[in-house]
């Protein structure tokens, strides 16, 4: 799965006016300047536990018992990789899409179709961490427009399904070497249950990255320590 717009029925593209570079003659939804090319985006996102319950049912996933030759993963007892892997979390560096980040130890890597990456814990299926990759031909997130308008944007018209009440807590910019990153906090409220989460996005390689990952609202407190470390760590690199 290389992106989004890779999958057969789910689509996505990011158009941002003349931001992104259009993909598709698709209806476009604009909303705070940012326009989105939206083709059933909501399934395409929701069987990682983001968007709706996870019920086995519902889920199209597969676990994964080997890793593709691009993608290596490192266990914390790598001495190569010592410094950047804290204890208690897992390394996944992608040396073909160019990116890396940490994940806590004992999720498992799952593939959910329209998603590059997803690791998920089998126990709560809301603690899990998913990365999804769109070409664009902007050179840096800030050309699109600033942190809070690019998360609000992401969340009610990617992130959340319009059943979902959505409320942004914070979106910040940061630099990590020299390449800007926003990072956002949102929850997203169901009927039954209330989904904690995290986001960071950049963009690199000719690709806008969006890292996403959270909790079931009544673990958040036991759980947000370790989800920020993975946000945190999120890395975009040159391939």
């Amino acid at each position: 799965m290389a992106s989004l717009q890779n999958s057969p029925t789910k689509t996505l593209f990011l158009d941002s006016l003349p931001q992104l570079q259009k993909h598709s003659t698709l209806p476009c939804c604009r909303r705070g300047g940012i326009s989105f090319l939206v083709k059933d985006a909501q399934a395409a996102m929701s069987s990682t536990g983001s968007l709706s319950q996870d019920r086995p049912g519902r889920r199209q996933m597969l676990a994964v018992g080997t890793v593709a030759p691009w993608v290596v993963i490192f266990n914390q007892n790598s001495k190569s990789f010592a410094a950047e892997t804290k204890k208690g979390f897992q390394l996944v560096t992608d040396q073909k899409d160019g990116y890396e980040f940490l994940y806590p130890f004992g999720w498992q890597e799952v593939i959910i179709e329209g998603q590059d990456k997803v690791f998920k814990d089998v126990i709560e299926p809301l603690e899990n961490v998913s990365v999804n990759l769109i070409p664009t031909s902007k050179l840096d997130i800030r050309d699109i427009g600033p942190p809070q308008e690019i998360a609000e944007t992401l969340i009610k018209r990617v992130l959340a399904p319009p059943s979902q009440k959505t409320k942004l807590i914070e979106a910040v910019q940061h630099d990590v070497d020299g390449k800007a990153y926003y990072t956002f906090e949102f929850t997203a409220q169901a009927p039954n249950y209330t989904r904690h989460a995290l986001g960071t996005v950049s963009i690199g390689n000719g690709k806008f990255y969006t890292l996403t990952t959270g909790a079931n609202e009544r673990r958040w407190e036991k759980m947000k320590d370790k989800l920020h470390t993975v946000v945190d760590s999120f890395k975009i690199f040159n391939v």
